[in-house]
């Protein structure tokens, strides 16, 4: 089964779990036109130092010391479709970066101190986004949204220090930190293929 796929099912368990004004209004916040204006292949990414969960700090630098980096950015633990991307990544692409020397990290604006999914890479914490919004990813959660995420006990003040989110997306960095490839998702739900990030290593 493709990522798209499970996250198509996913979408749909969700549909039928959540109350369906709520439902209705993260969906209509999904299909939102978004921002056009992203990071390119191309731009240079600034390096950064972010601390993982267990508060050890990872450098952009040692994550490119020995290959390209993928960087996964995600909304959140609290988010289903983030979890069950990042599991996949895990299972499927994971395994494969590691022949080519290439590393694998995710990235959220969520304190280091919160919850965090337990993966087999480093999951670092981007605080105010400073990296995101370096790559245009960041966007302030509208006053309708917030108020159906806190219906449901999702307290973005409390996780994240603020009312702001990042869109899914994934960028990959050569060791000269350049992009050479970068994939954003505005809508939530989609996410992008571990064999399409694949070809884009093999072809570094």
């Amino acid at each position: 089964m493709s990522l798209d796929n499970a996250l198509t099912g996913l979408n749909d368990h969700i549909r039928d779990a959540l109350p369906p004004e709520v439902f209705e209004i993260l969906e209509a916040d999904r299909r939102r036109a978004g921002k056009t204006e992203f990071a390119r292949a191309g731009d240079k990414i600034e390096d950064f130092t972010l601390p993982a969960a267990d508060g050890a700090p990872t450098s952009l630098g040692q994550l490119v010391a020995d290959g390209p980096a993928v960087l996964v950015f995600y909304r959140g633990q609290w988010c289903p479709y983030c979890n069950l991307t990042l599991r996949t990544y895990q299972q499927e692409l994971l395994p494969e970066l590691a022949k080519f020397g290439a590393s694998l990290a995710a990235i959220s604006p969520q304190r280091p101190d919160g919850p965090a999914p337990d993966l087999a890479f480093p999951v670092l914490s981007d605080v105010g986004s400073a990296v995101a919004r370096g790559l245009r990813l960041s966007y302030p959660v509208s006053a309708i949204v917030r108020e159906a995420m806190e219906t449901l006990g999702i307290d973005l003040e409390e996780v994240n220090g603020t009312w702001e989110l990042v869109h899914p997306a994934v960028v990959v960095a050569d060791r000269d930190r350049v992009l050479r490839y970068v994939d954003v998702h505005p809508d939530f739900v989609t996410r992008t293929e571990p064999a399409e990030i694949l070809e884009v290593v093999k072809s570094l």
